[in-house]
């Protein structure tokens, strides 16, 4: 099995891959629906997946949610703030004491959503990108493709670069992205990022598209909107910067459940992650991206002033001698 190849085949990890394709295979099952959720650390994925997820299972849909940030902090909020075993740390435990990771060991389930983390190194102990690579790596031998779920949802972090980070997007692991942002200049840099990656594979013949784009604590200032008109993907929803969702989520609460005040807005959500067809994004350009907020906040009026070799030494420096070879002529 390698992860290394251009684009997914029947000894790569292949998410998406159906077995009606493959002759030899038996009848064919249903296609799931594999989605990557990135966004900026903090910006609120693992409150709109949590909540997400809930509502889709409400709704009788099959769903896996799988953290793939080195934190495990995906399924805190499913699980009333419990700390979910990952499958990096149970396969070191178990490999030390030669067992092999068992489904019952990393998967767990709360009112039909199933969950699992795939975790990562300690600080400064590994590369977080090898370990999610190592995670789906566990997830192929636990038998991923024949699972039968309507959606997978993936949780990266967008702020990291790396491989292992964006190899959903590079290997065509799900067949489309959502970005969660809000109307601040960071979380809009690193949706615009992942724009630029699945605009860049979507080039090299890649076949993931975004979905669109999650706003969460919307405070109605409208730089989100703004960027997903400019960007071209379509707004899935709008979570309100709302102290009642703020305080529930802090004390892991569920929101999203049928019947609740914020029901309809997770309803709509869901239907709009099923129906959203994955589409080729228009990334935008460092001074485009600053041009959606005021001068004042981004100070994108600042003119740069080159620096001299007087400023560097912190004191007049005289103009070096001429390393020029001057031969006498004789």
């Amino acid at each position: 099995m390698t992860l290394g190849a251009p684009r997914p085949s029947r000894d790569t990890i292949d998410l998406a891959y159906d077995p009606a394709e493959d002759e030899e295979t038996g009848p064919a099952k249903k296609e799931t629906q594999i989605i990557a959720i990135y966004g900026k650390g903090g910006i609120g994925k693992s409150f709109t997946l949590a909540n997400l997820s809930y509502m889709m299972a409400q709704q009788g849909k099959r769903v896996l949610l799988i953290g793939c940030d080195p934190k495990s902090d995906t399924t805190s909020l499913l699980f009333g703030g419990k700390a979910c075993p990952t499958i990096i740390e149970t396969g070191s435990k178990k490999k030390l004491a030669g067992d092999e990771v068992r489904i019952e060991d990393v998967c767990f389930k709360r009112d039909g959503v199933f969950a699992m983390e795939l975790g990562g190194p300690e600080v400064g102990r590994g590369c977080g990108g090898r370990g999610i690579i190592h995670g789906f790596e566990t997830l192929e031998k636990l038998g991923f493709h024949d699972w039968g779920f309507d959606y997978v949802l993936l949780d990266f972090l967008g702020d990291v670069v790396c491989g292992g980070f964006g190899l959903p997007i590079a290997r065509d692991l799900c067949q489309k992205v959502i970005v969660v942002a809000s109307n601040d200049m960071q979380s809009l840099y690193v949706a615009n990022n992942v724009c630029s990656a699945v605009d860049y594979f979507s080039k090299m013949g890649g076949n993931v598209g975004v979905a669109g784009m999650v706003v969460n604590k919307d405070d109605g200032t409208g730089e989100a909107q703004a960027f997903a008109n400019e960007a071209k993907i379509p707004i899935l929803a709008s979570i309100p910067a709302n102290d009642d969702i703020r305080k529930k989520s802090a004390n892991y609460q569920i929101i999203g459940k049928p019947g609740t005040e914020w029901a309809p807005l997770f309803e709509e959500l869901a239907k709009n992650v099923a129906e959203a067809p994955p589409i080729k994004p228009s990334p935008l350009e460092q001074d485009a991206l600053l041009n959606l907020f005021s001068a004042d906040e981004t100070g994108r009026d600042y003119v740069l002033q080159p620096a001299s070799m007087e400023d560097m030494h912190g004191r007049p420096v005289p103009e070096p001698k001429s390393l020029e070879v001057i031969y006498e002529t004789v």
